[in-house]
């Protein structure tokens, strides 16, 4: 009988956490800082520096490029506009850290050294060079979880052959 007692009260437990769970509406996986909510119909913030052909830089106008021409379609499908900002890596990275960025792009590898300043997609395109094969990453503002989903299952339905 106290066995059957303690599993009706775990199960029942179960029950109530999920029913108010789901009145909280509470989204997994979260973006604490409210990347995907803010750029959806409004504006994705977009560090680039060059490196070509993933980011090309001209004189005028936005950059050019596999990766901003990826982004600039993303965008489109969150009904948001981009900003984007031309600098070097270092200070690129500090910016996303500080969350004044969304996402940095530059034709990073899966094994950059940025890990520490932001969240790694997984790869999205391999090539190949004469050293082997690189697996191209884009970086974004670390613990934006959602907004990396949303990226990278962009990028897996764009990318993939």
């Amino acid at each position: 009988m106290v066995g059957h007692m303690v599993i009706r009260m775990k199960s029942g437990a179960v029950a109530l956490l999920m029913v108010l769970l789901t009145g909280c509406s509470i989204h997994v996986p979260a973006d604490p800082h409210g990347t995907l909510g803010r750029a959806t119909d409004g504006v994705l913030r977009v560090g680039v520096t060059e490196n070509r052909p993933w980011v090309e830089l001209g004189d005028i106008g936005a950059p050019s490029g596999t990766e901003p021409g990826l982004i600039s379609d993303f965008a489109e499908q969150l009904e948001a506009e981009v900003e984007w900002t031309v600098g070097n890596e270092t200070d690129l990275m500090d910016a996303l850290d500080r969350g004044k960025l969304d996402l940095v792009l530059g034709g990073f590898l899966e094994d950059t050294l940025w890990v520490d300043k932001g969240a790694v997609t997984r790869p999205y395109v391999e090539s190949t060079t004469p050293d082997g094969t690189e697996k191209h990453v884009m970086i974004v503002r670390m613990g934006e979880n959602g907004f990396l989903v949303a990226l990278e299952t962009f990028l897996h339905e764009t990318t993939a052959s």
